[in-house]
């Protein structure tokens, strides 16, 4: 067990970089998908040495939360595949907003990687994403996806947080500026990252928020927030460990907020005593999720990908 800590300070590109390419492909169920690949640098060990990377965002995120971290690995020699679910970042929306739910994006994933034929990867999955990486452990054994990055997200999900994200989704979704979007943002989860300056909360707005027909809005389709309309605590909630322990044939990296509302330490402590060879990365004056704009998180990433 490794565990390692990391401050404020961004990595910053120091060689000219293929920019990433647009993705898509065809749901099931005839939806248009997409997302974005980075080609590796041939500089950082060749192309096609290294195992890929298959990025999966969170609930209400898209293919731009990768940016930095996909240029750590595309100079390291990794492709760097990221896609957006139904309903988010480039990706159509579904008329139907009962499809923007985990079994569905499943098929989603599952179409996607089959596009690409990838055979072998490593899976980087915030949040909703890292959900999604505990379900796909019985979808794709080892000797396929050969190693999980859970990016601030386990097998127990504090409801603290469900209900802080059910408060917000879908709501002011629309605003006249960049700084607008990153005032809203500073103001629901400024207490989470207290050492964001002005400028970094800008760049998490950019990455959020589009400008469809000259306006600037949040870049998901606010009916996905129909999914949390039936929340109800006394509910069981469903018993994700099995699916965590079916993950300890295979190297996993879990990225955890230092003040995240939804990953606690206990969990944290949890998974390692269920996953001895798993390793634990500290990200300090971070919550949910962790930007993975700090050099240390995206050392972290690269060295534990370099084993694999």
């Amino acid at each position: 067990m490794t565990i390692t800590e990391s401050a404020a300070g961004h990595a910053k590109p120091d060689e000219p970089l293929s920019a990433p390419e647009p993705l898509s492909w065809t749901a099931p169920d005839g939806l248009r998908l997409a997302g974005r690949v980075w080609r590796p640098s041939t500089s950082g060990g060749g192309v096609n040495t290294r195992i890929p990377v298959l990025c999966l965002p969170g609930l209400s995120r898209n293919t731009r939360d990768f940016d930095d971290i996909a240029i750590t690995l595309q100079k390291a020699g990794h492709v760097v595949f990221a896609f957006d679910y139904r309903g988010r970042g480039d990706s159509d929306w579904d008329a139907d907003w009962r499809n923007y739910a985990l079994p569905m994006e499943e098929k989603d994933i599952d179409a996607g990687i089959n596009f690409l034929g990838l055979e072998r990867f490593a899976l980087l999955g915030t949040s909703r994403g890292g959900l999604h990486a505990l379900a796909m452990s019985y979808r794709y054994p080892a000797d396929k996806m050969v190693a999980v990055i859970l990016n601030d997200i386990g097998p127990h999900i504090e409801m603290r947080a469900i209900h802080r994200i059910a408060a917000t989704l879908g709501h002011n979704m629309k605003a006249g500026s960049i700084q607008e979007i990153a005032e809203n943002q500073r103001h629901m989860i400024g207490h989470q990252f207290p050492n964001l300056t002005d400028s970094d909360w800008e760049k998490l707005a950019r990455q959020l928020a589009s400008r469809p027909n000259g306006g600037v809005a949040l870049d998901y389709d606010p009916a996905l927030a129909h999914q949390f309309a039936s929340l109800d605590d006394a509910a069981p909630a469903p018993d994700l460990w099995p699916l965590f322990d079916n993950l300890t044939d295979r190297p996993v990296l879990i990225i955890h907020g230092e003040n995240s509302d939804l990953l606690s330490g206990e969990t944290c402590r949890e998974m390692l005593k269920r996953h001895s060879g798993a390793k634990l990365h500290t990200v300090q004056g971070e919550g949910h999720a962790p930007l993975l704009w700090d050099v240390a998180s995206q050392q972290a990433i690269r060295s534990f990908l370099q084993l694999v």
